[in-house]
């Protein structure tokens, strides 16, 4: 299911920010809210860029992992498992072999729990 805003349409997602803290939650979803809500990039090409801005971050482990979080939500927009690992495959190359190793790793386990 594709969202109009992948942010203030997804109450799963603002759930699960909430649940990390509710003033996190409400505050991240208005501020992301209005971002995502900006016209001229459609909803997949923003979260494509989003787990980009991941593998720079090495933000794909840990509690409330971000990358995890915007894996599903580029799925949730269109985005296939290839696309997402086309994406990584292109930013090892300018963010490094190393972070997209990593993001590679955690993809494959976030596969594994969809099958």
């Amino acid at each position: 299911m594709t969202y109009k805003n992948a942010v203030l349409d997804d109450k799963e997602l603002q759930a699960g920010l909430n649940s990390i803290n509710p003033k996190f939650g409400d505050f991240c979803t208005r501020v992301a809210g209005e971002a995502w809500g900006l016209p001229l990039i459609d909803q997949k090409t923003k979260a494509l860029i989003t787990i980009a801005i991941d593998v720079v971050n090495q933000d794909q482990v840990g509690a409330g992992s971000p990358f995890a979080a915007h894996v599903h939500m580029a799925m949730k927009q269109g985005a296939t498992k290839e696309e997402i690992e086309e994406l990584l495959l292109f930013t090892c190359v300018y963010a490094g072999f190393n972070k997209a190793a990593g993001c590679f790793g955690t993809l494959q386990e976030i596969f594994a729990e969809k099958s």
